[in-house]
């Protein structure tokens, strides 16, 4: 998939585990895997801004095109 999320990069950069990621989003541990996995279809903007919000980053800090 062309799409890739660095949601893992983000959390290394800001010394944060996916635990507490999702908590601050308000979504479940397993959700946020699927996001961080790729294997998401679709991601809700309020998920996004919730992620970049507890991140302190912008979407493009955490998706990304890279074509086949």
């Amino acid at each position: 998939m062309p799409i890739i999320t660095n949601i893992d990069v983000m959390l290394a950069r800001r010394k944060m585990s996916s635990g507490e990621l999702a908590e601050k989003v308000g979504i479940t541990p397993a959700n946020l895997s699927i996001l961080k996995t790729g294997k998401a279809k679709a991601v809700r903007l309020s998920t996004m801004e919730a992620i970049c919000r507890a991140l302190d980053c912008q979407p493009g800090d955490i998706l990304e095109y890279k074509p086949d």
